[in-house]
């Protein structure tokens, strides 16, 4: 019975073989932080030559990277790659990390670059990019739920790795610092602040991506617009080290109406003098605590949302590393 009983849950956790679809490849990374599962999807134009892009996709709680509920099956990621190219990374969270297999986000011990989740998570993004030659200057995380408290983690402990981050119902770096019945008391400029120091010598700013939905219970909208504050300070202090607006910000924002069946949204751009990204942030009306997109399967979609997949590729696709 022991023996059955775990076998199901690492079929429910890791996926049963003949989930596998083509392209799909399972690995272990081993390093000094520990070991991490996950699941590489090769796209057919990968022939070993061409240097492809990768997306890490981080699950949130109650989900997995390939097995039960995934992040594979939820965002289609797996059928945009073939279609444009690129690989995808699918970590899974273990349940003796997390009993409901949330990624430790708001644990200090994995708030930093040598040890805990990040440096798992940019090993095996290192190792991806080393076995799979794929082209390290396009390396992008994104993440859901608490998977997008750790990819926003990943951005400011790992710079070096990750071109750019996509948080979907999302918080900021050190988010477990914000008392959410008094939140001003900690201010985004603080949080920033410390995301600016984990940054250290390797500072520079990742192009971030927030998707929030304005009826999510779970993190609430004030939690992205936190984000938005806390990600555009941390631009203003990697510029010159100072909060003092040197960037000399512009903002623009287009508004989506609702149609028949699809939820409207707004897009709101934040850039530097320069025309360079800070933050691109999508609002969308009655949307919960999902990941949004027509083609999502899975307990946590919204098939009325913009496709979300698409976003974050095209995103990524236009923010190498400089």
């Amino acid at each position: 019975m022991v023996t059955a009983l775990s076998l199901g849950v690492a079929g429910l956790q890791l996926g049963l073989p003949w989930q596998m679809g083509d392209g799909d490849r399972n690995h272990i990374y081993e390093g000094d932080a520990g070991s991490q599962r996950y699941q590489v999807h090769l796209p057919p134009q990968h022939k070993g030559t061409a240097r492809l892009p990768v997306i890490m996709a981080i699950h949130g709680c109650g989900m997995t990277g390939y097995g039960w509920n995934s992040m594979k099956s939820t965002t289609q990621f797996n059928r945009l790659a073939d279609q444009k190219g690129f690989i995808v990374i699918y970590p899974t969270q273990l349940i003796s990390r997390n009993p409901i297999a949330c990624w430790n986000s708001a644990d200090p011990r994995h708030q930093h670059r040598h040890t805990g989740e990040p440096a798992l998570l940019a090993g095996v993004a290192r190792q991806v990019v080393d076995k799979y030659h794929a082209d390290p200057a396009r390396v992008h995380v994104a993440g859901a739920s608490s998977g997008a408290g750790t990819a926003v983690i990943l951005a400011a402990t790992h710079p070096d790795v990750f071109a750019t981050v996509t948080s979907v119902a999302g918080g900021e770096y050190g988010l477990n610092q914000v008392d959410p019945d008094d939140p001003d008391s900690t201010s985004p400029l603080d949080t920033a602040r410390q995301a600016w120091a984990q940054m250290g010598d390797r500072a520079r700013r990742v192009p971030l991506l927030v998707i929030q939905g304005e009826r999510d219970k779970v993190v609430p909208p004030l939690v992205a617009t936190r984000l938005v504050e806390h990600w555009t300070a941390l631009g203003d202090l990697v510029d010159d080290g100072l909060p003092n607006d040197s960037l000399d910000l512009t903002e623009e924002t287009v508004s989506v109406p609702a149609a028949a069946g699809r939820h409207g949204y707004t897009h709101t751009t934040v850039s530097a003098r320069d025309g360079s990204s800070i933050v691109e942030a999508y609002r969308v009306q009655d949307m919960g605590h999902v990941w949004p997109g027509p083609d999502g399967d899975g307990r946590y979609t919204d098939h009325a949302g913009p496709d979300v997949s698409t976003i974050v590729w095209e995103f990524a696709a236009r923010h190498p590393m400089p």
